[in-house]
């Protein structure tokens, strides 16, 4: 069952890619961001919040363990707890959710979808360096081999300064903050539930987020917001952040991250594919050489240091 809802997963963030795309040609995309994090928010908090004072307390006498710690922990939040929440809220929530979406707007699907792949290998690079963890020699061609793939992808006859450049160093900055996000939140993930440090620190992040880009709110013409795009916010809000992100958090709770980790390598394909129905962007060979290379050096990251918890990285 668990193995059919990662792959539920995988769709969902997948298609999520052209889906907020699409919103784009009717609403600014920070607006967009701005609705769509703080519809999110509410829900985790409603969720969190609901819980701690017990209101959902009867699940978890028909709950199994695994699955109700994903949601509750019995451990309180620390001052150092808050504060950590607060620097991850601002990096893993603020700057890569201004970058990721600043970046989607400006570049293809394509090229998004194949950076944020590679995530795993900056966490690993990023935990070398500081020693966290040891790096193999396999290890390190797996993170060369996947650079080599993006520079297929994004590298060959870029134009400098141009839209697509400046969309693939939005995507860039937006992988770096989303590796930082995940080493940081580790102690906390240890002591608290995934889905309420990832809520918590959203929330945080969302109340920073919207003021800033409040003048993006205040200018979107929100009464003349199709249908459509309404439910491409929900969908983006609620499945995306919400419920793609619980289900990740089940996988690696009861097949572990290693496994769960398997099936993220599905969603750049499904998001190439689904733009190229939706959106009209063409697949070019770089694209599907590129892809091979990045996922190749994902996996062989992946098989070379020893499974942990990851947070997922939102597309």
């Amino acid at each position: 069952m668990i193995d059919l809802l990662l792959v539920v997963m995988a769709v969902i963030w997948g298609t999520n890619y052209s889906i907020v795309k699409f919103a784009f040609h009717e609403l600014d995309p920070q607006a967009f961001n701005a609705a769509r994090m703080t519809i999110v928010s509410i829900l985790f908090l409603v969720i969190i919040g609901s819980l701690r004072f017990g209101r959902l307390a009867s699940t978890e006498r028909t709950t199994p363990d695994s699955l109700v710690s994903i949601f509750r922990t019995p451990t309180r939040l620390s001052a150092r707890d808050a504060a950590e929440l607060a620097v991850l809220g601002f990096v893993g929530h603020f700057l890569y959710q201004y970058f990721f979406i600043g970046g989607l707007a400006l570049t293809t699907v394509a090229n998004s979808s194949l950076m944020l792949a590679s995530t795993p290998v900056v966490i690993a690079v990023i935990s070398a360096i500081f020693g966290q963890e040891r790096v193999s020699v396999r290890h390190w061609l797996g993170a060369a081999l996947s650079l080599a793939g993006i520079y297929i992808v994004v590298g060959r006859g870029v134009e400098f300064g141009g839209r697509g450049f400046t969309g693939d160093l939005m995507m860039v900055a937006a992988v770096i903050c989303w590796a930082v996000y995940t080493l940081g939140s580790r102690r906390l993930v240890s002591r608290h539930s995934p889905v309420g440090v990832t809520g918590l620190s959203m929330a945080t992040g969302t109340v920073v987020y919207v003021p800033v880009m409040w003048g993006h709110v205040r200018a979107a013409r929100w009464a003349d917001v199709s249908w459509a795009t309404w439910l491409s916010i929900l969908y983006s809000s609620i499945f995306a952040l919400g419920v793609a992100y619980t289900i990740w958090y089940a996988g690696v709770r009861q097949i572990g991250s290693a496994r769960t980790s398997v099936y993220s390598n599905l969603i750049p394909i499904v998001a190439m594919a689904t733009a190229v129905i939706f959106l009209g962007e063409p697949i070019l060979w770089r694209n599907v050489f590129g892809a091979a290379a990045v996922l190749g050096g994902v996996a062989l990251t992946r098989t070379t240091v020893r499974a942990q918890p990851v947070e997922p990285c939102e597309p």
